[in-house]
Formats: structure tokens, sequence, C-alpha cells
């Protein structure tokens, strides 16, 4: 039995989908089993709750062999270990009290660089990282960069006005990778009953570019005119403020940001192992053009 979480998140959506048309035994974890598909919901047994509640989690993993973990985004969180750490405890125990052999956790690039211990979003994934494994559980952390599919929610802006935004400089070459790439990857681990212990798994997609590289490539693929726009860390935290993101996940975002800024996805070289297929430019011919155009 495989257990999913966020199965109805972008890359818990994907996992699942994967792992139902592989026609192996799978329960999903959910708030509400509604929004999953009729046709998915008909082939896998539902959990509904939190799965950062203990009594949801411990029914959710009785029994089974290995879980997908991924907290769900929390952008009002009173603080980074809140909607890391915090929400994992009660998997944490039930990991241990139930037997679960495996887990595939979606973290992120960083550990063992000067900035992993304050990089905002990313320290807390270490950090939940940390609690997973000493629960005795084999663990793999999927350590990634920056995600392609991150660019939808700026769609309207791109479509509209030819601009996308972020917080690094325009000529700093980096990895980033698709989440389709992130669910094949996990769906291979979760499917492999070989591997024991705990390690990282980075999922760097095929190449380094940096922002005004992403900006010719989506104007080459758009047919339109696309620029870059590099945000200043106090302008694009008042910018979440006023979405309502709360002032810790705000600041975690900025800091996150200066740590790429500084090289955090850097440090792991790209080798056959890391790299992963999805190219920007496929990605942007496969994913963004039609949300620009729809």
């Amino acid at each position: 039995m495989i257990v999913v979480t966020t199965p109805t998140g972008n890359i818990g959506g994907q996992v699942l989908e994967r792992l139902v048309v592989r026609d192996v035994p799978v329960r999903v974890v959910v708030r509400d089993a509604s929004r999953l598909p009729a046709s998915v919901r008909a082939r896998v047994e539902v959990v509904e709750g939190s799965h950062g509640d203990l009594t949801v989690a411990t029914k959710a993993f009785d029994g089974a062999d290995a879980v997908f973990w991924l907290p769900p985004p929390n952008p009002r969180a009173a603080s980074l270990e809140s909607a890391f750490v915090d929400f994992t405890r009660p998997a944490a125990e039930a990991l241990r009290t139930q037997g679960v052999r495996r887990v595939v956790g979606v973290s992120a690039l960083g550990r063992g660089t000067p900035m992993a211990g304050r990089a905002g979003h990313v320290t807390a994934s270490l950090a939940m990282d940390d609690l997973i494994a000493g629960t005795g559980v084999s663990y793999r952390a999927l350590t990634m960069p920056s995600f392609m599919d991150n660019l939808l929610r700026q769609v309207e802006r791109i479509k509209n006005e030819g601009v996308f935004a972020d917080l690094v400089a325009g000529d700093h070459k980096a990895p980033a990778c698709a989440t389709r790439d992130i669910a094949a990857v996990a769906v291979e681990l979760l499917l492999d009953g070989s591997w024991s212990g705990v390690d990282e798994v980075p999922v760097l997609g095929p190449e380094d570019l940096s922002c005004d590289d992403l900006a010719r490539i989506m104007s080459e693929v758009l047919d339109r005119p696309i620029r870059y726009q590099r945000v200043p860390g106090g302008a694009f935290k008042d910018a979440m403020l006023r979405f309502g993101m709360s002032e810790a996940m705000a600041q975690g975002l900025v800091d996150m940001g200066q740590a790429k800024d500084a090289g955090l996805d850097n440090a792991v070289t790209r080798t056959e192992r890391t790299g992963t297929p999805t190219s920007f430019r496929q990605w942007c011919q496969e994913t963004l053009r039609p949300a620009v155009t729809a």
C-alpha cells in the first residue's frame, strides 16, 4: 500500500495519476474527497482529513509500505517552523507507530551550504527532513531548485504585461525543474522496495538558465516580447503581505530568494542521476503557452 498526501495539489496530483495507471494499491489523505476526480476516487482508498493530524495520519499509515509526503501550502502560517516541522510532527509519530518502511518527501537543495541556515522556506524544509529521518524510517528527500511551474502564478502578468518577476539577478544561472519530473522520480522511488537508509535525491532539470534566459525562451515560444524584472526584497515582501501572506511566510520567501541569488541551488553537480528530462523550452511549449493563450 502506498499513501499519497496532497493528492489534489500540483505535485501530489501528478504522483497519484502516475500510481493509478500502474495499478498498485493506493490510499490518499485528503480534506475533501469530492475534489478528487471521480475516475480516480473509485480506484483508491480515501482517508478524509488533514495529514497533519495524528488520528488521521495513524489511520492513513496503517498497513502502508510507503508514503509520499508533502505539507500543504500555508501562506498564513505564524512561522515557518509551524508550516513545515510542526505540521509534520504528528505524521512522524504515526510513521513510528504504524511501522511504515519508506517515505519519499519533497524538499529543497541547500544542505551543507553556507546559506542553508538562513534560507527561509528551504531551511524549514531541511528541518522537516531531519524530523522524518529521525523516526528511523528509510527516507528519500527529493531536493529541488525552483519549479518551472511556479511561473503559472504570474501567467496573467506574462499575458497582459509581458513581464515576470523574481528576487534574483537576471544573469544568475541556476537549475530549474518541472513538477512532472518531480512526480516521475517520486513514483519510481515509491514503487522500488530495494532502497533503505536516508539520502537526498536532487531533481535538477536538464540545464542551468538565468531569468534573462527564461525571458528569451518565453519570448520565442509565445511569439511576443517577455522581459524579466528583478524585484527588491522589501517590495516583494510588501506585495506578499498585501496578498494576505503572514509576516513570517513572506519574510521566508525573501530569505529564500536571497539565498538562491547567493548560489544556494548551485552546489550540486548535474549528472545522469540528478538531471531530469523536461527542458524549459519544452515546458513553455506544453504548459505555459496553453495557459497564456487560454
